[in-house]
C-alpha cells in the first residue's frame, strides 16, 4: 500500500514554474496568484508527486510521509 502524504507548497519561493503540474496534473494546479497549490494530496501516484518535487525549480514543494512524519522530500 502507497503511503499518504503531506505534501507542502512553500508560496513564497513558488514562482509559478507550473513543472509540478505538468508532471502530477492530478494533485498540483496552479491558483489565481500563479502559485503552486496541493488540489488533491493522492490525486498521483506517490512516485509521481516525489518527481514533481524534484523538479522544482526552486524547491517549494516538500513532502512527507503522512502516518510516520519521515521526510521524503527532501
Amino acid at each position: 500500500m502507497a503511503p499518504q502524504l503531506r505534501i507542502t507548497v512553500d508560496r513564497s519561493v513558488c514562482d509559478g514554474n507550473a513543472m509540478c503540474g505538468l508532471i502530477a496534473p492530478h494533485t498540483f494546479d496552479l491558483d489565481e496568484s500563479h502559485k503552486a497549490t496541493v488540489t488533491d494530496p493522492e490525486g498521483d501516484a506517490a512516485e509521481l508527486v516525489l518527481e514533481a518535487a524534484a523538479n522544482c525549480p526552486v524547491r517549494a514543494i516538500s513532502v512527507a510521509d503522512a502516518a510516520t512524519g519521515a521526510h521524503l522530500y527532501p
